[in-house]
C-alpha cells in the first residue's frame, strides 16, 4: 500500500488516571483531532477533554466534567453539561450500554461519546493499577478473586475461564513475569 508522506488525519486519545485519598481514582480521558497537512502545520480540529471521579469500592462514577478546547462550532460545548449524566453509573455492569443510551447521537457529541467509551475500560485498568501498586508496596490484603471489574471482560475472565483458574491453582496478581505464564505453570502436580 502506497501513501503520500504527510498523514491526511491524526487522532490521539490519551487517558490518565491518578488515585484520590485511597478511595477514588481521577480519570481523564482526551481525545484530538488533527489535520497535520493544514496550516499552520497541525491544524487542531478537535481537543476534548472527560474527566470523571470513579469510588474504587463498588466503580461508580461520582463526579464528572466534559470541556471543550477546541472545536469547529461556536455551539459545541453546549452539550458539555449532559456528560454529567455519567455520574451514578457503574463501570463494572452496563456502562456501554448505558452510555450508548445517554450520549450516542443527537443525544451527545460523537468525540464526547468516543471519550466516554474509552473511560470504561480505562477506569477498569486503572482500578487494577491501584491495587498493583498496593501490592507493591506489601499490602497483599485484597481477596486475588475480589476481580468484578474484570470479569466477563474477555475470554480469560469469563466465568470458566483460565484467569479464575490460574488464580485457584495460587497465581497471584501482580507477581511473576508477564505475560503470566499459562495455567500449568500453577497447577500442582497430582499424586503429591
Amino acid at each position: 500500500m502506497t501513501h503520500s508522506a504527510l498523514p491526511l488525519h491524526r487522532r490521539t486519545i490519551t487517558v490518565t488516571a491518578y488515585e484520590e485519598d485511597g478511595a477514588e481514582i481521577r480519570v481523564e480521558a482526551e481525545l484530538c483531532d488533527e489535520r497535520p497537512w493544514e496550516q499552520p502545520p497541525g491544524g487542531v480540529v478537535h481537543r476534548m477533554v472527560l474527566a470523571v471521579r470513579v469510588r474504587l469500592a463498588d466503580m461508580v462514577v461520582v463526579a464528572a466534567d466534559a470541556e471543550m478546547r477546541d472545536f469547529p462550532h461556536v455551539e459545541c460545548p453546549l452539550i458539555t453539561p449532559a456528560f454529567g449524566g455519567l455520574v451514578g453509573l457503574s463501570v463494572a455492569a452496563g456502562y456501554n450500554r448505558a452510555v450508548q443510551e445517554r450520549f450516542r447521537g443527537v443525544s451527545g457529541c460523537s468525540h464526547l461519546y468516543e471519550l466516554t467509551r474509552a473511560l470504561g475500560p480505562a477506569v477498569v485498568q486503572s482500578a487494577m493499577s491501584v491495587n498493583a501498586r498496593r501490592r507493591a508496596a506489601g499490602d497483599f490484603g485484597e481477596d486475588p478473586r475480589a476481580s468484578a471489574a474484570v470479569m466477563n471482560s474477555c475470554h480469560i475472565w469469563a466465568p470458566d475461564g483460565v484467569g479464575l483458574r490460574k488464580l485457584d491453582a495460587g497465581w497471584r496478581p501482580g507477581t511473576g513475569p508477564r505475560p503470566v505464564p499459562e495455567l500449568g505453570a500453577f497447577e500442582r502436580p497430582t499424586g503429591s
